[in-house]
């Protein structure tokens, strides 16, 4: 197979890419379209599924393409995507019943507060899932649509409906309707499946009144699924992890104690913690991050709804940028965030404070203030929130943190980097593979089909950038946590919860 490639499907909260590696992990290709964000209501986020496809096909034939290559030099495909985002499609025609509803929409808030009510339950849930009741995870919003729109929960209870996140509903499409699956690490994303036993919970189900008919077969995150009828007949999809899944796994993070965190639209800190499942004491998630050969390895996540998408906020919705690229020189025009502090609670705080009610906010606005100090403070509140994260997780698994190793779009962004690096008081660590997301997703695949021998051999792949050590000294950091800390107080005392 050395003059194949493998093909990573890449299906993102704001874009579909495909990416075409190499035997040495390297790049050939990418391709990449953006697709509409849909916001019907406040704090309602959905995607029209048809389009996310069409979107993610297309994009999987152009990096074939402009690599030089036809579908038949593709050993396998990996597939990684946004996790949490929910679709319930008709199994006949195909056609979704409604659009997806995505991870960060917030319309089950109410009721997750109601589950929250039931004596035990948040316990329960969390024993068997690794999870926190919250509006974040699958299982509310496919309630959702059963509950709310017209004549779905019947056509659900007799059999005529499949439920997907990403990853299944791009199998769904790539066999032509003959593989209905998904892998252990979006399965331990739905709230509805128990990460020890490794099946769907049947008592949730019950307690949500969903239909178990509707939920994909679980499998491993490396292994033969189906094969494609779109692009070219019977190239093998051998691989399949959630977006912060594939990302630790494509960082070589597979020691336990070994640390990522992802800059994308959300930030996300995966902690592997091995063969061991440590339920959190301070609102992390448990959760698997992968599961190879029947073994399963679990994780420790931080997910942070907000991360990159400040910037998007910065560009579409305030206008101080033109593009996403600019706000590392408006943000370093000045010195300092001049006292300047942005929660970015769009879509309520996610781990450590899991404050689903909170909203977005900015303090410590002076006549002085202006767009440079706002881009700093945007920048600032994605390193900020990192901390906050990798503090809990050090609580939960007794392991002071001797590094980060990040990824994603945002770690291109120098400033940010050395900011997190002083916060953090530990190197941060940028590889030279910063598409370690798509990267973990080949990976898997290539593994499946002996593209690569072992695990050894990808081991020797990765290679460091960058590292970025402090430059603050534990005084000023200090100070500046202090200062995030009152903003936290306000962003969530505005909620009145």
């Amino acid at each position: 197979m050395a003059d194949k490639y493998i093909l990573a499907v890449d299906q993102g909260t704001t874009s579909s890419r495909a990416i075409v590696f190499d035997k040495r992990g390297n790049t050939k290709s990418l391709a990449q379209k953006e697709f509409r964000q849909i916001y019907p209501k406040a704090g309602w986020v959905e995607h029209d599924g048809a389009r996310i496809w069409s979107t993610q096909s297309s994009v999987a034939s152009e990096a074939i393409t402009e690599a030089g290559l036809h579908a038949e030099d593709i050993a396998a495909i990996g597939i990684t995507n946004q996790r949490e985002t929910t679709l319930l499609w008709d199994r006949k025609t195909g056609q979704p019943v409604y659009n997806a509803i995505v991870w960060q929409d917030r319309r089950t808030s109410d009721f997750c507060d109601d589950l929250k009510e039931q004596e035990g339950l948040v316990e329960k849930i969390r024993e068997k899932t690794g999870l926190i009741i919250d509006a974040y995870f699958s299982a509310t919003k496919i309630k959702w649509i059963l509950d709310n729109v017209d004549g779905v929960r019947k056509r659900a209870e007799n059999g005529g409906l499949a439920f997907g996140t990403v990853d299944s509903w791009l199998i769904w499409n790539f066999t032509r309707g003959e593989t209905h699956v998904t892998d252990a690490t979006n399965a331990s994303r739905t709230m509805l499946y128990n990460i020890h036993e490794g099946e769907w919970d049947a008592e949730i189900l019950e307690l949500l009144d969903i239909p178990k008919s509707l939920l994909p077969e679980v499998k491993s995150s490396s292994e033969v699924y189906g094969e494609t009828k779109i692009l070219a007949e019977n190239i093998p999809i051998a691989g399949i992890a959630g977006d912060q899944q594939a990302a630790l796994f494509g960082q070589r993070c597979i020691t336990p104690g070994m640390v990522k965190n992802t800059y994308g639209t959300g930030c996300f800190m995966v902690m592997n913690t091995g063969d061991n499942p440590i339920l959190s004491e301070n609102n992390l998630l448990t959760t698997i991050a992968w599961e190879i050969d029947d073994h399963v390895e679990y994780a420790l996540e931080g997910s942070i709804f907000i991360a990159g998408a400040v910037v998007q906020w910065l560009r579409d919705e305030i206008g101080i940028i033109r593009e996403a690229s600019e706000v590392e020189g408006l943000a370093a025009s000045v010195k300092d965030n001049n006292g300047v502090y942005l929660v970015p609670a769009f879509s309520g705080l996610g781990a450590p404070h899991w404050n689903q009610h909170a909203r977005g906010t900015m303090v410590g606005l002076t006549r002085g203030a202006n767009a440079g100090h706002i881009a700093r403070a945007a920048l600032e509140s994605i390193a900020y929130q990192t901390m906050d994260v990798i503090t809990a997780m050090e609580a939960d698994s007794g392991i002071e943190i001797k590094e980060l190793r990040v990824d994603g779009g945002a770690t291109a962004n120098d400033l940010l980097m050395q900011f997190q690096s002083d916060l953090l008081q530990v190197p941060v660590i940028r590889p030279k593979t910063l598409e370690t997301t798509a990267l973990g997703a080949a990976y898997l695949a290539g593994l499946a089909v002996g593209y690569w021998k072992n695990q050894e051999e990808i081991n020797k792949q990765w290679q460091e950038d960058k590292t970025f050590t402090p430059e603050k000294s534990a005084d000023q950091v200090q100070q500046l946590r202090a200062g995030w800390n009152k903003a936290l107080d306000t962003a969530m005392h505005w909620s009145g919860k």
